[in-house]
């Protein structure tokens, strides 16, 4: 295993596990995860852990016009009961996703570390929010990093009413110019959305 010394670099990603796991330990300033990101590398570790950065192969992702998008989801979005808004609530998104139970998670690797170095890549323009509103209340959101316009590395996602989640990832992608977008991770969620497995090569590709 690779450990990370204070130089802004990683191995290449031919050498993570069978898991996907590239390396441990380094930082989580924002010059290492832009380079993280920019070559296909992110972060994902529980608060007692060193920090693990890992490149899985095959590579979860949804090409936005392979979304999926139900009768009853349609339904929803033109009744108009929510209201999406982009980069409004960064912080209260971010700290909502690490609130957020996940039935097949034990915790969150939404640290307070985590929360503090995304906070500052969305200071610098990198990290976006996106936010869904009812009654004038946050009720669901997601956040994640761009990269070069092309690709956007979604980190995660809440909701506290049905739907919510939904309705803005789907109004995120309808209303974005995005070639790809990255979900690291399968999850039966997104998969029921269009995601699905795309080998490593192909998505650096699109880095």
């Amino acid at each position: 295993m690779h450990y990370l010394t204070k130089a802004i670099e990683f191995p290449d990603v031919s050498k993570a596990t069978a898991e996907g796991l590239l390396a441990i330990g380094g930082d989580l300033s924002p010059q290492r995860l832009l380079h993280a990101y920019a070559n296909g590398i992110f972060p994902w570790f529980q608060d007692e852990e060193p920090i693990l950065w890992w490149s899985p192969d095959p590579r979860f992702v949804l090409f936005p016009e392979d979304i999926k998008i139900s009768k009853s989801m349609k339904q929803v979005l033109r009744k108009g009961d929510f209201k999406v808004t982009e980069n409004k609530a960064f912080k209260a998104v971010i700290e909502n996703c690490a609130l957020a139970k996940r039935t097949d998670q034990d915790g969150t690797w939404i640290s307070d570390g985590m929360i503090e170095a995304y906070c500052k890549l969305h200071l610098l323009g990198f990290a976006k929010s996106i936010e869904v509103w009812q009654n004038q209340e946050l009720v669901g959101g997601l956040y994640g990093i761009a990269i070069n316009d092309t690709v956007f590395c979604g980190e995660s996602m809440f909701t506290k009413v049905s739907n919510a989640s939904k309705v803005g990832f789907i109004t995120f992608i309808n209303n974005s110019n995005y070639k790809l977008i990255d979900c690291q991770l399968h999850t039966k969620h997104l998969e029921s959305l269009g995601a699905k497995h795309i080998a490593r090569e192909a998505f650096l590709s699109y880095l």
